[in-house]
């Protein structure tokens, strides 16, 4: 874990720490080095003459103010992939707080590389960020103080669902992320894991996550994690897909779209991290957090287009399209918690569930789907805040005919290949009752973090989600 302090004067940072000010920080010293980097318009980096600092960087002061594009983290993102010092000082003097929050993501986030995985051989003498002291003014401490605690639990949750969902699918099976989450759970005294393994599926009707996993060696499980933080009162309900690979089964996927198909679990894998992250915070609410846990393989025993499967609340579906199997475990796990918990705040899902979204959005931006317009405002805002931002898609009776079925109650995929995030959204809202608020997230271009042609997970939409519970529950 990186750990943090504050400091109020640069006196009381540690020799040869990385310093990265804004240019015009009053605090930096008044020597010939800093009046010549202060001159510059873009990023003035120097690891020499720096003494007592084995790095100083400054930053221009108009990206510390830029909440919407992100450009500051741009500016240190190459400053990490070889850090110089296990020590960062960074100056919060004078920086907007989404800026500020983003930034701490990240620094805290560098707890995980791929090289943690042990998987190949690697420099053990590498440099690895272990601590940050972040320069602050005096009156600035108490707040400081509570934001900088949020941030690093918040990582914690980043760090533990990023590492789950970078693991190779052979081994992150369904039952490989059920044992894992119980031996993450078991450090909280507030955190209870309940199990449904492939028989208990098929005993309490749920019919869609049976079918989707079912074709494949690793059975399929459901896993829902309890917490407690408060004796009683209404619970948040939290739904991930966690589909651990994707061939696409029988519609089975080329080649090159199957290559990050193990990050197919990332729904399920947040969901986790924000439990962690919430119990870690000890933050006075009750949760019920859904994992729906399948591969979708081909094989004798695969679903099969044209084939219909009965969800847990009854409704039955016409499965057009296997590769569409996402919301099918959605759908099981979303009715299966509302069943559970009639009574709930809310259901909230998250899923990689389309690359519509990500051709209607970007990477930068995860889809919202909500009928419910207070909770339309409540993540947006939250998004805003935690600078982990979502864009609200149209949901309403418009899209109906897109989940008509001559068969079943409803089909898996519109026939006619459009709306195809928005009618996703529509198919899941059968499965939450109307009596509960529900919102659907896509977060096939956020829940991975895309560079140099290489994927990884981002952990988001964590602090979108901790920031809503945050100001939910204060």
């Amino acid at each position: 874990m990186i750990t943090w302090q504050l400091i109020t004067t640069l006196s009381q940072a540690k020799p040869q720490s990385h310093l990265i000010a804004c240019s015009s920080c009053s605090h930096l010293p008044d020597t010939a080095l800093i009046a010549e980097m202060r001159e510059q318009q873009t990023v003035a980096d120097t690891r020499f003459s720096c003494t007592p600092f084995s790095r100083i960087t400054l930053l221009p002061e108009a990206l510390w103010h830029d909440a919407l594009t992100g450009g500051l983290l741009a500016a240190l993102r190459p400053l990490f992939v070889a850090p110089v010092s296990r020590e960062v000082v960074l100056d919060v003097t004078n920086i907007h707080d989404t800026v500020l929050a983003q930034v701490l993501l990240f620094l805290f986030n560098q707890a995980h590389s791929l090289s943690d995985l042990q998987l190949k051989k690697t420099d053990e003498t590498a440099v690895r960020l272990c601590h940050i002291t972040a320069l602050c003014r005096p009156e600035q401490q108490a707040s400081l103080e509570t934001f900088f605690r949020q941030q690093q639990a918040i990582a914690q949750g980043m760090v533990a669902a990023r590492r789950l969902a970078d693991l190779p699918s052979d081994r992150c099976t369904p039952q490989f992320m059920v044992e894992e989450a119980q031996k993450l759970c078991v450090a909280f005294p507030a955190l209870h894991c309940e199990v449904l393994d492939e028989r208990q599926i098929v005993a309490q009707g749920l019919g869609l996550l049976h079918a989707v996993g079912k074709g494949a060696t690793c059975p399929p499980r459901l896993l829902a994690i309890h917490y407690n933080g408060v004796p009683d009162g209404p619970v948040r309900c939290y739904v991930g897909k966690g589909i651990t690979f994707d061939t696409g089964g029988l519609w089975l996927k080329e080649g090159a779209g199957m290559y990050t198909m193990k990050y197919d679990m990332c729904g399920a894998a947040n969901v986790l991290g924000l439990m962690l992250s919430v119990a870690e915070l000890g933050l006075p609410v009750r949760i019920m957090g859904v994992l729906a846990l399948a591969e979708n393989a081909i094989g004798p025993d695969a679903m099969q287009p044209g084939t219909v499967a009965t969800a847990c609340n009854g409704t039955t579906v016409e499965i057009n399209n296997t590769d569409a199997e996402g919301r099918l475990v959605l759908a099981d796990a979303i009715a299966w918690a509302s069943k559970r918990h009639p009574q709930a705040s809310y259901i909230i899902d998250m899923a990689t569930l389309t690359g519509a979204v990500v051709k209607a959005l970007g990477y930068e931006l995860s889809g919202l789907m909500t009928q419910d317009e207070p909770l339309r405002h409540a993540l947006t805002q939250a998004g805003q805040k935690s600078g982990d931002e979502v864009w609200s898609l149209p949901l309403d009776a418009r899209l109906k005919k897109q989940t008509d079925s001559a068969i079943a109650d409803l089909c898996n995929t519109p026939t006619n290949n459009a709306a195809i995030s928005a009618s996703a959204a529509w198919l899941l809202h059968h499965f939450c009752p109307p009596t509960i608020p529900w919102a659907h997230l896509d977060i096939s271009g956020t829940a991975l973090w895309r560079e140099n042609g290489r994927s990884v997970a981002s952990g988001r939409p964590i602090p979108l989600l901790m920031e809503h519970l945050l100001g939910d529950s204060a």
